[in-house]
């Protein structure tokens, strides 16, 4: 059995990880503000429909150390506000659910 293809699952398993580290480095790369804002933004129209609209949505930045970005902030004009926490590469860290419902005490 030759020597070099003992070394190929190694060389596979590198390359592979190469291409994963190069795409999310161009994601962190190349994503705007502004696309994240969009993106949520069209999520919460999408969440609540209605007389939702895109001039409800604000972002600003998130904590430093939180692993928090961006938050978008959705507030319509009636209703319970939606907050979208997102991280560096666009994805939803906290979510804009309603809080939950308080529960019966159990004693």
């Amino acid at each position: 059995m030759p020597r070099w293809l003992w070394w190929t699952p190694l060389a596979l398993l590198v390359l592979g990880f190469a291409l994963v580290g190069l795409r999310y480095g161009w994601i962190a790369a190349t994503i705007t503000e502004t696309d994240v804002i969009n993106r949520y933004a069209a999520r919460y129209i999408k969440e609540r429909g209605g007389d939702a609209a895109l001039a409800d949505c604000v972002a600003y930045p998130g904590q430093a150390g939180s692993g928090i970005w961006l938050v978008v902030r959705c507030t319509p004009d009636a209703g319970e506000p939606a907050t979208y926490r997102v991280n560096r590469l666009g994805g939803l860290e906290q979510g804009a659910a309603r809080p939950p419902a308080p529960q019966e005490p159990q004693t």
